[in-house]
């Protein structure tokens, strides 16, 4: 996020399209009682966060302190773990208000995002006047320093934050720190990776929520070299800044799970959403529900709490309004936790689709079938590669109970591993959902 207007990411403006393009059915139904009844605790029922961005001149303001403690269990400094705040003049680190934020979130059993180790932008200006080899060197030590002053004490870093231009070109945004050399990136993940290996590396950036649009192939290819190549990265990041005019592509979750195939977590980073009333609850739950049907979706952080504390107040786009008082959309987004916490996350990483040594590549998308009262069906389509291994993991208590067009084998009730029968890369199956809703995992490998 940015202090300054950008582009934003596409929401959805009507509320089907919403539903569908988050990969879960229309009809979701009500929290049972006894469900949760906070965010946080909602999200960890299918093991993901639900966190929130905190400013530090805000941690003196009851209300805001209030809700943060008992609504969220990841927080995102706003701004004050950035270059300029950290490192004000070279050299010279300033970590006070960053500390502020990461001692109360840990005093109260909560974890810490670190955004951002490397970026364009909020530079300090003495680096902002350095180039070539010794802006190089300095953006390193920056990254160093930075990373091991907190080191046991994040989950995440957004090691780099919006690398890459809008457009049509899907290349690399022209930047002081691009032009150090095109390997900046990986050698920024390589530094954290080396002052805090317990921390995941997440690359973080705008507008790449549309599979097809150029700026999110040239973050995939990127990832897609780097776990390839044995480059230390664990997570993408979508920062999801949405508006009404920039729906949501139908092809959001193909997004999110393709990213997720590559072996990466996927986490939906700065979210807000322009609008008011059920429109924005249905927006909020779409996007709510696209994450729950993503293993790998680790979690969601909104950037703000309160409407007024957002960088986009007019817009009112956040959960609670000025008052602090719960709006539709905290509602709609609760009951999606809900409805959706019987979803587990992998622990362990998921192999790279893309081997060095085998220019095949692969990449299975899902896509939504018809549903029933009892069932649904679901498709995917492979591409990249005619030998393929695709595994298909269903959430208790749903079951597999039919298949077409390929030759499935089990390894467990849940866990299915489907291969080429001769007719063609697409296949689909039947799921009896058992009330659960959410769309499989799916994996893919070259055989």
């Amino acid at each position: 996020m940015t202090l300054t207007t950008k582009s934003v990411a596409r929401v959805a403006l009507v509320s089907t399209l919403v539903a569908a393009a988050a990969g879960a059915a229309v009809l979701v139904a009500s929290p049972a009682s006894g469900a949760a009844s906070t965010l946080a605790a909602a999200a960890q029922q299918s093991g993901r966060y639900f966190g929130t961005a905190v400013a530090a001149n805000k941690l003196s303001d009851s209300t805001y302190v209030g809700i943060l403690n008992r609504e969220f269990d990841m927080v995102t400094a706003e701004n004050e773990m950035k270059m300029d705040a950290t490192e004000p003049n070279q050299g010279q680190f300033s970590y006070g208000n960053a500390d502020r934020i990461v001692n109360q979130a840990r005093s109260q059993g909560k974890r810490v995002r670190g955004h951002a180790l490397a970026w364009h932008s909020q530079q300090p200006g003495w680096m902002q006047r350095m180039e070539g080899s010794a802006l190089r060197q300095a953006m390193l030590n920056h990254v160093t320093q930075v990373a091991s002053y907190y080191r046991g004490k994040i989950y995440a870093w957004d090691v780099v934050n919006e690398a890459f231009a809008d457009g049509s070109s899907g290349g690399r945004r022209d930047s002081n720190l691009q032009r150090t050399g095109n390997d900046w990136i990986e050698a920024a993940f390589r530094a954290a990776r080396a002052a805090d290996p317990g921390a995941k590396l997440c690359y973080n950036d705008y507008n790449t929520d549309n599979w097809s649009h150029a700026k999110t192939q040239g973050v995939y290819r990127m990832v897609q070299d780097f776990k390839s190549r044995g480059v230390p990265i664990d997570c993408v990041g979508f920062q999801a800044h949405f508006n009404s005019g920039n729906p949501v592509p139908s092809n959001y979750h193909t997004t999110l799970q393709n990213f997720a195939n590559l072996g990466v977590d996927v986490q939906i980073t700065e979210l807000d959403i322009e609008g008011s009333g059920s429109s924005q609850a249905e927006q909020f739950k779409g996007v709510t529900q696209a994450c729950l049907a993503v293993a790998r979706c680790t979690g969601i952080t909104v950037w703000g709490i309160r409407d007024s504390d957002s960088w986009r107040a007019s817009g009112t786009p956040l959960l609670f309004d000025r008052n602090g008082n719960k709006k539709a959309a905290y509602n709609a987004v609760l009951d999606a936790l809900n409805a959706g916490g019987t979803t587990t996350v992998p622990t362990t990483p998921t192999d790279p689709t893309t081997d060095p040594q085998n220019p095949e590549s692969c990449t299975a998308t899902y896509s939504e079938g018809e549903k029933w009262s009892d069932r649904f069906n679901g498709q995917v389509t492979v591409s990249g590669t005619d030998n393929w291994v695709v595994t298909v993991t269903v959430g208790s208590p749903q079951r597999i109970i039919a298949t077409w067009n390929t030759s499935p084998t089990w390894e467990t009730a849940n866990v299915m591993t489907a291969r080429p029968n001769g007719n063609g890369n697409t296949f689909g199956f039947t799921i009896q959902h058992g009330g659960n809703w959410n769309w499989p995992s799916i994996s893919c490998r070259v055989a």
